[in-house]
């Protein structure tokens, strides 16, 4: 019997439990995009997780979204990164590298330009910058001809996040980032051959997935999905149909998985589950929504098929969640005050649940 704590093989990789911590934005790196000695720490401590997905990391400098977020893009962020993924392997753990290209959910006083998207349509709300949040500025819409350079920064990123020590990378294509910009019916108003039919707005998507594939090999790539999400302002009108054609064609990639948030009607999401012939990571509750993923929610969805689960704030709070959840203790707090402070409190400051000898 399947359960969240039977083994997977996932690639080349066999996972000694279904747990996957999600990828979560924390602001901890150091100046020019540089990964930290607590941040090894940090993800140290979370190695029991079947698989660690790790924060955003910016594929170019342009793809830096927030303040403080680390890189991939230089040799000195590459060689930042080898202790992080050492002391997760030493810890007898697993991790990834999510690429994240922020595309239009940027600002000039974080990137030093003006931020890029698939169309001059603004995000929604107000972004991080170094001086506070301010309101998001009018990206500049790309030429077709500048297209392939952001598709070759993936699998550029992806062959540094190899060569730093990680088992793989996954694609941020959810979440209103660059990815989801061109999904978008709203924020991709095109009129060339990435925007206007279902068949052009996936097209970004799945040939930044197959230059990725190309460039570390599919059972290395995942990438994450939020169908329906309206997180920046995108809207997607399609969701049941510009998803099935996603998958469809991420499918003759071969790739390690499609990881996707319940951002949108269980029955769609599941759907998408019998679309898609792969590993399925399953995130089951809406991220940043009103309800923390516990037990319940793991265990309903590998009742529908998903073959691994991720579970985001509760591993914040919890570096020991896996056997939290196995012994069904309690899931602590987090301090949601603390997510994006800078510094070790809130980061590294949660005990481990102290187990009888």
């Amino acid at each position: 019997m399947t359960t969240l704590f039977t083994s997977y093989r996932l690639g080349g990789l066999t996972l000694p439990n279904r747990v996957v911590m999600a990828p979560m934005t924390r602001v901890r790196a150091a100046a020019d995009g540089l990964a930290t000695p607590s941040m090894a720490a940090y993800y140290a401590q979370r190695a029991t997780a079947g698989l660690i997905v790790s924060e955003g990391v910016q594929p170019s400098a342009i793809g830096q979204s927030n303040p403080g977020t680390p890189g991939l893009h230089t040799d000195e962020q590459v060689a930042s990164w080898r202790p992080v993924t050492a002391a997760v392997h030493a810890n007898g753990g697993r991790i990834f590298a999510q690429i994240m290209h922020g595309g239009r959910v940027s600002h000039p006083d974080t990137i030093g330009t003006r931020p890029v998207g698939p169309s001059a349509v603004p995000a929604v709300g107000d972004v991080f910058t170094p001086t506070g949040p301010q309101p998001a500025p009018t990206p500049r819409a790309l030429d077709t001809a500048e297209v392939p350079e952001h598709v070759r920064s993936y699998a550029q990123a992806a062959r540094r996040a190899t060569d730093a020590g990680f088992d793989g990378v996954e694609l941020h294509g959810a979440n209103g980032y660059l990815i989801s910009q061109f999904l978008s019916s709203n924020a991709n108003l095109r009129t060339d051959g990435y925007g206007g039919s279902v068949a052009n707005r996936i097209r970004f998507a799945v040939e930044a997935a197959a230059a990725t594939a190309d460039a570390i090999g599919g059972h290395r790539t995942g990438i994450r999905l939020s169908p329906g999400g309206t997180f920046w302002g995108v809207e997607e009108k399609d969701v049941s149909e510009l998803y099935a054609a996603l998958l469809t064609e991420l499918a003759q990639l071969d790739l390690g998985y499609v990881h996707i948030e319940a951002t949108t009607d269980e029955e769609v999401l599941v759907a998408l589950r019998r679309a898609w012939p792969g590993t399925l990571v399953m995130n089951p509750t809406l991220p940043m929504g009103p309800k923390q993923a516990g037990r319940d929610d793991a265990d309903h969805w590998l009742g529908l098929g998903a073959d691994l689960i991720s579970f985001g704030r509760a591993f914040i709070a919890n570096p020991d969640l896996v056997e939290r959840l196995r012994a069904g203790l309690p899931i602590a707090p987090v301090d949601e005050a603390t997510y994006y402070q800078g510094g070790d409190a809130g980061y590294l400051t949660y005990p481990a649940h102290e187990y009888a000898a």
